[in-house]
């Protein structure tokens, strides 16, 4: 049970940030939706276990929602610094 809980928790943060950098107006849009593309391709391929394909989940499934957080927690920061009054 734990780790469904982990894995859930983990999914929604990524899905949180990754929807958050996806509304950033001031980068290109390929930054801004690489996160998403990420996840989804995780999600997708977490979804292959389903019926009975576990080797790309168990491959790149983890890594690449670890990367699609990295990515959209880099751009948030990187936005909210550009926001910050400089002083």
């Amino acid at each position: 049970m734990l780790p469904f809980v982990l894995f859930a928790a983990l999914f929604l943060l990524a899905l949180r940030y990754t929807m958050k950098a996806a509304r950033l107006p001031d980068i290109p849009p390929w930054r801004r939706f690489l996160p998403l593309a990420l996840l989804l391709t995780a999600t997708a391929a977490s979804l292959l276990r389903a019926i009975d394909i576990p080797q790309p989940a168990n491959l790149i499934a983890f890594p690449l929602n670890i990367a699609a957080i990295a990515l959209a927690g880099r751009e948030l920061a990187v936005h909210r610094a550009r926001a910050a009054p400089a002083g």
